[in-house]
């Protein structure tokens, strides 16, 4: 089973920018958005062979998230029962037999840190989630959560201690999750793996340069290890600021 995950930037722009090309081209089993940046009845995309379900935000033009699945799932949720998420369309949670798919796109800290103390709170929320779900069975998280891990995830980390994003309180949290039985399948296969980024700033000649963040993850229950095949960047995919990640498992 094949799964990508891509923070489109704005759905709409990436399909005139490439978006089906790689879709058709990749054959995914699920197909994840983050920002997907629109309304219902924005967009119609003829998706052939696969179910649609969309998270809107309800500021226009913002946020939000999608999944494409070759199978319907057996549940599909919204939010994880907070005002602010389902406000903000950034989770989406889909139930398949033998694992929880769940598609998130994680809030910034914002460059001033405005927004750092929502950020942590919802870490421990989503943390808590995740472990109930994973009582049930399996999780597959998906998605831009907004943070390079180590050092070894973005090109210049001493420049950016304590930027969003890069904050020793967010790298904590993303510790402390990954203590909790869950795996970064990318790390998993490529420990040691540098230059291997998601997000590239739109300031020039930056991605041709290769600066870039590692913020995009797919990251499943650590007892379904042994049913990972590989986990890749696709970063020679335009169309964003930040490039699909794909993750290959054994059903």
């Amino acid at each position: 089973m094949k799964l990508v995950s891509w923070n489109v930037n704005g759905i709409r722009a990436c399909v005139k920018k490439g978006f089906l090309d790689y879709f058709h081209e990749v054959e995914a089993d699920i197909f994840c958005l983050q920002e997907t940046k629109l309304q219902e009845g924005q967009i119609e995309l003829e998706l052939q062979g696969y179910f649609q379900y969309w998270n809107y935000a309800q500021k226009k033009g913002y946020s939000g998230t999608a999944v494409f699945s070759k199978k319907p799932p057996l549940n599909v949720s919204y939010g994880i029962g907070e005002d602010m998420e389902e406000l903000e369309g950034r989770i989406l949670t889909l139930e398949y037999e033998d694992f929880f798919l769940i598609n998130v796109y994680s809030p910034n800290a914002q460059r001033d840190l405005a927004r750092l103390d929502y950020r942590l709170s919802w870490e421990d929320r989503m943390l808590q989630y995740l472990k109930e779900l994973d009582k049930i069975k399996p999780i597959v998280l998906c998605g831009d959560l907004n943070v390079a891990h180590k050092e070894i995830d973005l090109r210049n980390p001493k420049s950016n201690v304590g930027n969003s994003g890069f904050t020793f309180e967010e790298r904590e949290k993303f510790t402390t999750f990954l203590e909790n039985g869950f795996i970064d399948s990318y790390r998993h296969f490529y420990p040691d793996q540098e230059g291997a980024y998601t997000w590239w700033s739109y300031m020039n000649k930056v991605r041709e340069r290769n600066i870039g963040w590692r913020i995009d993850y797919f990251i499943v229950s650590e007892r379904i290890a042994e049913k990972l095949i590989d986990s890749q960047i696709h970063c020679d995919v335009m169309g964003s600021d930040h490039c699909p990640v794909v993750l290959e498992i054994n059903e």
